[in-house]
């Protein structure tokens, strides 16, 4: 019987052999490199890969559709969107992504928005229908995966639930019922009847406190359905909890037989003791840089090498998928590819999506990690080696050389039992991403290879990948004018580009014959902790539009209100209006113009409840004007929003809306002067929160001092020569800021503007006597409560000359 493992001395030999091999291949590689010589020669890293050596079992690389960022890829027209789908699921084309997790919708905005739920009242989850399990476009999403690869495995997971779910009470405990077990049930159940769709794995409640009792509650709920083979992950949290789980499984058989997978968020490629002694898999079930440029994609190639080497995790699962969704909403960039402009057709297969190839395309689930061939390399970076099931010795290495200082030498030792034959290589850099390089010969028995800094590496004995290449249209604007008469889509299905931020909004029947968009959410449902789904509403359209009129017919069911919103500048969460103006229409007649959280003015028209009449809002300039049936309601004079979406919207009341459209109209349009300029900060949070956020037009980035700082922090935006200017546009998160000073700078030397108060408020404007600089910087002179804890951050800092 042979050993599992060398003699000590036999051990001893070969790596001593190795160096010497290593020693004349690092230097016939350097030779060969580019990069400038040092006296000391490249960083030297030897690998060696023994038949013998143990490994975990790869499960694959996957992604995850959640929080609304799949919502505007529905809409791409046919042809467009299977190329984007191909990208990401095609096995040897693109990302090649072999697990897709999905939102299980549950009418709450998780993120860019609400995923519909296939029981949004108890009576439609007594008594479902087929037409439920076909809301939203998660199950189209997964169908269309599966069909591009039948292998992959299908992963769902909750944000939320409906309102009905567990009755009265506190959120947790109704979250944690027998009707929400019930209520993933029937969505596992009506995947396999109503679409043919398997669905592999069952998270709990997305980085939540678990309830133990509830997850063995879960696995005999889905025993009982008939769901033996739907597996739990669990408990999919984040931050010092992470991992806390593991150690009750150990304490807990039935929680242990309980949990298939322990999935944890955001790991940074740490597990713990408890976590390797469960013998059960470990994933990071949510992972990702959350940008999917070329850092991002540093990042993910990081991320998949070091949650194995470090904390022996065999599944990455990052968010998003795919960026498909409008710019102002959070995290604007986040996907392994773009695809954010169904109207054009463009999309964007991203540097992210050929870091997630260079595992994928090489290694599928079922092979094994080499560990002894795992290692951090010796000049900065990482190496994991993986070997193929068969007898025919396949393997592949993949490498990250991200913060590495410089070039360095790589020696790969092949033992007994693996092929021998040429190594395909690919590399992707900042320049040119999945690029295949001259295959490498053996030299001296060892394969030779010199990397370079910041870059991504995949060594394989296989031969089928490829970089898919599919022609995308050329970017394009949002078009203007707009109509929808909502008569194309099937009943209960989205409206072509809205996206809805709170409730659902779907079509319907109009009850005079025809078809309307009708939101359909009757109250709050259970949030995710920490966030707060604002009342129905819904956004379209470009953040770049200013002077235009939006017009809608409503139908107010019975009570509550309609709206039409523009000039939306950011969604926000925490039960929050958007940042825009809207014109709001109540069923007994009384209307509100308001911008954001402020009223600005209001009265009462001749409006009545289950009959249609048409609201419109006009701006132009900083003229607002709400017109209800062609009558003006009011008109004021507001510089706060200054440009954005069109938007509609209810309370938690049914309405219905009809004959939408969007004109330009003549208006005032003074350009942002500090648009994309050079911007300082006096200090800053991280890397994630730049001074240079406040001017790049996005109202989801900001810049945040560093923690604990607040008083005398500040804001500069350097505009590039001296500039006539006479009005700030300010976007403040969280409200922290309650009084500042504004100052103009010249050579240096800054001169005090203005003083003044902003208390209460998340965004304002100002105007003063015009000024001419070249610079101008916003100084924090008080926050709200304590200022080591609320530390000043801004989303836009806008200068105009009005």
């Amino acid at each position: 019987m042979k050993p599992k493992t060398r003699p000590p001395f036999l051990r001893h030999f070969v790596l001593v052999a190795a160096a010497l091999l290593l020693a004349g291949a690092a230097r016939a590689a350097a030779a060969d490199s580019p990069a400038p010589a040092t006296n000391a020669g490249p960083a030297v890293t030897l690998v060696t890969l023994d038949a013998r050596s143990p490994g975990r079992v790869f499960e694959g690389v996957g992604a995850l559709s959640a929080g609304a960022s799949s919502r505007l890829l529905v809409n791409y027209p046919d042809a467009y969107r299977s190329r984007i789908l191909d990208y990401l699921f095609k096995p040897g084309f693109g990302a090649s992504l072999q697990h897709l997790k999905v939102e299980l919708g549950g009418d709450v905005n998780s993120t860019d928005g609400t995923e519909p739920s296939h029981a949004r009242t108890r009576a439609e989850f007594e008594e479902p229908r087929s037409e439920y399990f076909a809301r939203g476009y998660e199950w189209w999403l997964m169908r269309e995966a599966r069909r591009r690869n039948p292998d992959i495995k299908l992963d769902v997971l909750q944000w939320g639930a409906p309102g009905w779910i567990g009755g009265a009470g506190d959120e947790r405990a109704r979250f944690y019922s027998q009707d929400n077990a019930n209520f993933i049930a029937t969505f596992l159940r009506g995947a396999r009847r109503t679409h043919s769709l398997d669905i592999d794995y069952c998270g709990i409640w997305n980085e939540t406190p678990h309830d133990a009792a509830w997850i063995k509650l879960l696995r005999r709920t889905l025993d009982r359905s008939g769901l033996r083979d739907v597996q739990i992950v669990a408990a999919d949290e984040t931050g010092d909890g992470a991992w806390k789980i593991a150690g009750e499984m150990l304490a807990d058989p039935e929680l242990m037989n309980s949990v298939n997978v322990v999935g944890a968020h955001y790991p940074r490629g740490k597990s713990t003791a408890d976590a390797l002694s469960t013998g059960k898999a470990l994933w990071a079930s949510e992972d990702g840089p959350w940008r999917g440029d070329w850092p991002g994609a540093q990042a993910i190639a990081r991320s998949l090498n070091r949650n194995y080497l470090e904390g022996r995790m065999t599944k990455t699962i990052f968010w998003s998928l795919v960026t498909s969704y409008y710019d102002i909403l959070p995290l604007p960039n986040s996907g392994l590819m773009s695809a954010k402009e169904p109207w054009s057709g463009h999309f964007d297969p991203l540097p992210a999506l050929w870091a997630v190839a260079h595992t994928t395309q090489f290694a599928r689930p079922g092979w094994r990690y080499a560990d002894d061939a795992c290692l951090p390399l010796a000049g900065g970076g990482s190496c994991v080696t993986l070997r193929g099931p068969r007898k025919d010795g396949d393997f592949s290495v993949i490498l990250e050389t991200g913060g590495a200082a410089g070039p360095q030498a790589l020696t790969l030792l092949v033992g007994e039992g693996f092929s021998k034959r040429r190594l395909h290589v690919w590399r992707s850099s900042k320049a040119r991403q999945f690029e295949r390089l001259p295959d490498l010969a053996k030299v001296g028995g060892a394969y030779a290879l010199t990397l370079d800094p910041d870059a991504i590496y995949s060594l394989t004995t296989t031969s089928d990948q490829r970089k898919g290449e599919a022609s995308s249209p050329t970017a394009a604007p949002f078009p203007i004018p707009y109509a929808d008469d909502f008569e194309e889509p099937k009943i209960g299905q989205y409206a072509r580009f809205f996206s809805d931020q709170g409730g659902v909004f779907e079509v319907a029947e109009r009850p005079d014959g025809g078809q309307c968009l009708r939101q359909t959410i009757p109250g709050p449902g259970i949030d995710w902790p920490g966030h707060r789904t604002p009342e129905p509403y819904t956004l379209i359209g470009s953040a770049q539009w200013r002077n235009y009129e939006v017009g809608v017919d409503a139908y107010i069911e019975d009570s509550g209100y309609a709206s039409v919103g523009g000039r939306v500048s950011a969604s926000l969460q925490n039960a929050l209006p958007p940042v825009g103006y809207r014109l709001e229409v109540t069923a007994d007649g009384k209307w509100r113009l308001c911008s954001h959280t402020n009223l600005l003015a209001q009265g009462r028209v001749k409006v009545n409840a289950g009959e249609w009449h048409n609201l419109t809002l006009r701006l132009s300039g900083s003229r607002v004007t709400g017109l209800v049936d062609g009558q003006e309601a009011g008109s004021v004079f507001d510089s706060a929003c200054r440009r954005g979406m069109a938007a509609l919207g209810t309370g938690w009341n049914s309405a219905r809306f009809d004959n939408f459209t969007i004109h330009p109209i003549e208006g005032p349009d003074s350009p942002n002067l500090a648009l994309g300029k050079t911007a300082s900060a006096s200090s800053l949070w991280d890397a994630h929160y730049p001074a240079s956020a406040a001017v790049d037009g996005h109202a989801s980035t900001r810049w945040n001092a560093q923690a604990g700082k607040a008083v005398d922090e500040w804001l500069a935006v350097d505009l590039g020569a001296p500039t006539r200017f006479n009005s700030l546009h300010i976007v403040q998160f969280a409200r922290r800021i309650t009084r500042y000073r504004i100052e103009a700078g010249n050579d240096g030397k800054w001169e005090e503007v203005l003083t003044g108060r902003c208390a209460g408020r998340d965004e304002w404007a100002v105007t003063f006597p015009e000024v001419q600089a070249s610079q101008v910087r916003l100084v924090v002179l008080e926050v709200e409560g304590e200022p080591a804890q609320n530390p000043p951050s801004i989303s836009e800092f806008e200068v105009y000359r009005e």
